[in-house]
């Protein structure tokens, strides 16, 4: 089984996300985004059908749908994961192979 490669010698720096506070704080980041986005897809439906202008200019009814593009690019991304996975196994090498 391959290792994982050694981390370079820091000089006993440490990097930016090796305190786990910034990791916390970038989750919560991200979090809010998602609520952020998720209320400006609700303010789009309710703008909808209260007959105002609308912000998104859908072709098929399902794409108003709130949280649609959320669980199509989930879905999308991960049909990719589990078909990278399926392809690795097609794809990979001895550990050795370049060695021969």
């Amino acid at each position: 089984m391959a290792m994982a490669p050694e981390r370079p010698d820091t000089g006993g720096r440490k990097h930016y996300f090796d305190d786990p506070k910034r990791w916390k704080r970038l989750i919560a980041i991200l979090f809010i985004v998602c609520a952020v986005v998720v209320a400006l897809d609700v303010a789009s439906l309710i703008q909808k059908e209260l007959g105002w202008h609308e912000w998104r200019h859908q072709e098929r009814d399902w794409e108003g749908w709130p949280g649609f593009y959320a669980f199509y690019g989930f879905l999308a991304y991960t049909a990719i994961v589990y078909t990278a996975k399926a392809l690795r196994k097609g794809v990979m090498r001895d550990e050795d192979y370049y060695d021969r």
